[in-house]
This record gives structure tokens, C-alpha cells and sequence, in this order.
């Protein structure tokens, strides 16, 4: 979900022939991008991986997504799918984005991260993976907190809302007291997202930052209120609909932003909620952010939205980006790969819609087309819901467009990606981030 589209942004920039390293696709400035005519072969993709793009940049992040969402359904992943993700794991429990040969030991130059450690750690805890594997990331999400309480992308890096929202999530979903998780300083995870929270007497008072500018100042960003409004609620990527015949009503609004400059965490994810609905309630969607974007939807981060809004238990102003998406998302999700299905599958969840029938599509048919084939959780039949699997017989036609990752055409257009739910990743991160 949330960390905006950085690892979406270099995968896709890989499959025109421009590779961004990390740290210079943080910097906004042009003069950021190398020349075409330094871009490394692209890896040849794993057997076990979702996808079928470079996967350098978003390998551990996808497959965590796709592996969830198929949980999520009723879905067992295949056995090989499973493993290729904890063969990325570190020997000190967190995980890069990719490591092309899991054989050779993870060393200094190995950027672990704490998006991919988290996305990596809420899969295998809904698959019920060795303890030892899901307690190693616990572990080193818990040394990677900052002294303000949060997480940035990188161990040592400012604290960001995605990243601080993801690691939340995912320390929940592992039975980890979030609430009571203090770091050097005393603070907590919910102190780092209260400092990132607009003051409620500002422009865009109630959204989240995505950090601070250099002058100290936040500013509301869509993306980053999306994850925010998840990590004040302690939830991870996946929220289950209310099952009290109660879901469809609005959930009660304060008349305004509530809790100044000084929210509790219900009041934040509450503020942030109502600047989510506000940002939708006119076209359905979101715009994207990114430079040279103008105009264009941001699919993505509206499923993000769509998760948040019902998260907050504001499910019927879920329900037009939810119609939006149904309508529109097709061709994205096509184009971009395992990640934005797994993202409309969650969406999909969050309000008690079938994926199976979402605006007349299979979103589980078509993740599993991108992947080894899987089954359903207790079927005896081993290609039951799964012949559509990339290892299958019986791929169909509407699935075979999926590259794994973000679509030529959609960079071509915009110059840069926004659009898949890499996390909750370009988060517009600054160069410090990015260094080990």
C-alpha cells in the first residue's frame, strides 16, 4: 500500500532501459536521472516470484502483497512462492528489496529496509511461518525505531508516515503491543505519527505528512494519510469488514478537526479520514502527486483510501472510489501487476465486496495468473482456483498482459509512476534515507 511508489517507480523506469538508483530518485532535482546508457541487465525473474518484471527494485514488496492477498481470499500460495520469500530474509531478520542470490550472505551493502521487512513480516504471519522467521523481523523492526518513536525507510533515516504505518501494522499483526513500544527517548510509534499529523489550524489540517520539509513544516499528502490513518488505528494492509449489518451506514463526524496540534491516535486517524473523504467525494479518486502527472488518476492510492475509509468505519464514503475503482481499474491493474491486485483485493475486503466479481472481474483469477500456481485453502484439488497460474495450462487471454510491474505506457505518459500500491513507495525520500 503506502510508501509512495518509490520501488514501483524504479522498477518500472528498468523496463524502458533508465535505471534510477535509489538514492538519486530521491532527489527530486532533473539532474537526478542517469543516462540510459548505464542500466544494468535486467535480472532474470525467479521461478518461485509474482511477476515477471525486474524485480530489484519491488520483489520482496509484490510477492509479500500477493501472498497476503491470496490469504486473504481463502487462497493457499504455492509452497515454492512462499519460500522464495523467506530465502530473501537476512540472517539478522530484515529483508532488502531484492537479492538476486540468496546464497551469498547479507553484508553492509545489503539495504535492508523496513517497508519490505514489514510487508514481508505481515505475509508470513498470516501464513503461519516458522517463529523463527517472523521473529527475526520483529526483532529488527524493533532495532531499526528511531528515538522519536517512528521508522524511516532505512534504518538511521528520518521518520516517515509510510513507513512508520507499515512497520505498525505489521508488528500488530505479529502480536506485538504497538501501544506500549517505546523507544530510546520514551516515545512511541503513535507519538512519531502525532508529530506528522497536520495541525488541525493549518492548511490540510487533519491529513499526515509524509515528513516534515526543511523548514519543519507539514504538508497534507494524500498517500501518507492514507498509511497514517492505518497505523493510528493499529492496522496492518488487510482490514475485515464490519459484520454487524451496520457497515453501510456513515460513520458520525466531528463537525471539525479534532485535537489541535496535539491528536490522540483515534483523533488523528479519525482527522485523517475525514481529509480522505473530502479528497474523493467529487471525482471518486485521487490525482497523482507526482511531477509531470497532471490530471492523472492515482489508482493506488485510492485503493489505499478505499481500505482507510472503511478502516475508520467510514464505509459508505468508501463506496464511490470503491464504484470508481470497479469501473476504471481494469487496465491498471493489468498493466502494473501483482501488486495492484493485490491492493483492489484489499480494497475489495475492507468493504465486504467479492474480489472474484469486482466490476465484473476475477481479481484473484488474475493475481494468480502472474504467479505458480496455488489452491484453495482445504481443497484436495491442487489446481483448484489456480489453473491460471503462470506454472499452469490455462492462462487466459485478459491476464496475459501483466508485466509484473508498472506499465511502459503509464511512464511514458506521466514521466514518472504513482500509481501501484508499492506501499505505501517513492515517498519522495531525501538523499540521507537512502545510505545505509
Amino acid at each position: 500500500m503506502f510508501v509512495r511508489r518509490r520501488a514501483a517507480v524504479l522498477a518500472a523506469t528498468a523496463v524502458i532501459g533508465t535505471a534510477f538508483a535509489p538514492a538519486a530518485l530521491a532527489d527530486e532535482s532533473p539532474s537526478a536521472s542517469p543516462s540510459p546508457s548505464t542500466s544494468p541487465a535486467a535480472p532474470a525473474t525467479p521461478a518461485g516470484l509474482y511477476g515477471s518484471t525486474d524485480p530489484t527494485y519491488d520483489g520482496v514488496w509484490r510477492q509479500s502483497l500477493a501472498l497476503l492477498a491470496q490469504h486473504t481470499v481463502g487462497v493457499r500460495p504455492a509452497a515454492k512462492a512462499v519460500d522464495w520469500l523467506t530465502g530473501q530474509q537476512c540472517a539478522n531478520g530484515g529483508f532488502a528489496a531484492y537479492r538476486a542470490d540468496p546464497a551469498t550472505k547479507c553484508d553492509a551493502k545489503t539495504q535492508v529496509d523496513t517497508n519490505s521487512t514489514a510487508a514481508a513480516l505481515q505475509a508470513l504471519t498470516a501464513l503461519d511461518s516458522d517463529d523463527a522467521v517472523t521473529g527475526a523481523a520483529v526483532k529488527w523492526l524493533k532495532s531499526a525505531q528511531n528515538k522519536d518513536g517512528g521508522w524511516g525507510y532505512l534504518p538511521g533515516g528520518a521518520s516517515d508516515t509510510n513507513s512508520t504505518s507499515i512497520v505498525i501494522g505489521a508488528l500488530e499483526a505479529a502480536d506485538t503491543d504497538t501501544r506500549d513500544l517505546r523507544s530510546k527517548d520514551d516515545r512511541t510509534p503513535y507519538d512519531a505519527l502525532r508529530g506528522l499529523s497536520v495541525p488541525c489550524d493549518e492548511d490540510g489540517g487533519g491529513a499526515f505528512a509524509f515528513q516534515p520539509d526543511k523548514k519543519g513544516k507539514l504538508a497534507a499528502n494524500a498517500d501518507a494519510t492514507a498509511a497514517g490513518v492505518l497505523g493510528a488505528l493499529g492496522e496492518g494492509l488487510v482490514t475485515k469488514p464490519e459484520d454487524d449489518g451496520k457497515s453501510s451506514a456513515k460513520a458520525p463526524k466531528a463537525a471539525e478537526c479534532a485535537g489541535g496540534d496535539s491528536p490522540t491516535p483515534k483523533q488523528a486517524a479519525a482527522n485523517g479520514a475525514e481529509y480522505l473523504a473530502g479528497a474523493v467525494a467529487g471525482t471518486g479518486h485521487l490525482e497523482s502527486a507526482l511531477a509531470g502527472a497532471d490530471d492523472q488518476p492515482d489508482y493506488g492510492n485510492t485503493a489505499d483510501t478505499v481500505v482507510a475509509l472503511a478502516a475508520a468505519g467510514r464505509t459508505a464514503d468508501a463506496g464511490k472510489p470503491l464504484a470508481w475503482l470497479e469501473k476504471n481499474s481494469g487496465p491498471w491493474a493489468a498493466q502494473s501487476g501483482p501488486a495492484a491486485y493485490a491492493q483492489l483485493i484489499f480494497a475489495a475486503h475492507a468493504t465486504g465486496t467479492d474480489p472474484r466479481d469486482f466490476g465484473g472481474a476475477d481479481l484473484v483469477k488474475q493475481l494468480g495468473a502472474t504467479g505458480p500456481a496455488s489452491k484453495a485453502s482445504g481443497s484436495s484439488d491442487p489446481s483448484a482456483d489456480a489453473k491460471d497460474g503462470k506454472d499452469g495450462k490455462d492462462n487466459s487471454a485478459e491476464d496475459s498482459e501483466d508485466d509484473g510491474g508498472v506499465s511502459v505506457w503509464w511512464i511514458v505518459g506521466v514521466g514518472l509512476v504513482g500509481g501501484i500500491g508499492i506501499g505505501f513507495l517513492l515517498s519522495g525520500r531525501n538523499k540521507k534515507q537512502q545510505r545505509p
